[in-house]
């Protein structure tokens, strides 16, 4: 989950915020209220047609992206508690759908992966969202879409190698 104080601070670190970067900031912050509405995860994982707890849907997808991870990084990347994050992994881990194992780099670390199971249920939500996203972007060009693709990588990249 992303808050609004980290846009707050990412977005404000100039002296005066220019029109386009308070555009940003206003468009960021309608995005991620958009994201973070529980009704949003629901009607994703009432359209994939799968069985799984709401609130273990952000943390499959997670592992399913970045795993092998451990826990903490799990955590960071949810915006959650990592003791909260770690009773959700064990119970994605009792459904069959990751397993956990020492971790290569660090053999204190039980990263999660994903299993056959949780990749069937993955590839399902992804269909799902690509339904779902076809509907808002139905009047989009091509070209504005891959504009749109091209951007937003380079800002999250960006986002991500600042201050690292």
């Amino acid at each position: 989950m992303v808050y609004y104080t980290q846009i707050v601070v990412i977005l404000s670190m100039g002296p005066a915020m220019s029109k386009e970067i308070v555009q940003l900031h206003n468009t960021l912050i309608d995005l991620v209220g958009f994201m973070n509405r529980p009704q949003r995860d629901t009607a994703l994982i009432q359209e994939a047609g799968i069985s799984l707890d709401r609130a273990l849907f952000p943390l499959l997808m997670g592992i399913q992206r970045h795993g092998p991870i451990g826990v903490v990084e799990l955590a960071e990347l949810a915006g959650r508690d990592y003791t909260t994050v770690s009773r959700q992994v064990t119970k994605l881990e009792s459904l069959g759908l990751i397993v956990r194992q020492a971790s290569k780099a660090d053999k204190r670390v039980r990263a999660s992966v994903i299993t056959a199971k949780g990749s069937t249920m993955a590839a399902a939500l992804d269909k799902a969202r690509e339904r779902l996203a076809a509907e808002v972007l139905v009047n989009w060009n091509k070209k504005d879409l891959q504009d749109l693709v091209r951007l937003m990588r380079r800002f999250a990249d960006d986002l991500l190698a600042w201050r690292a």
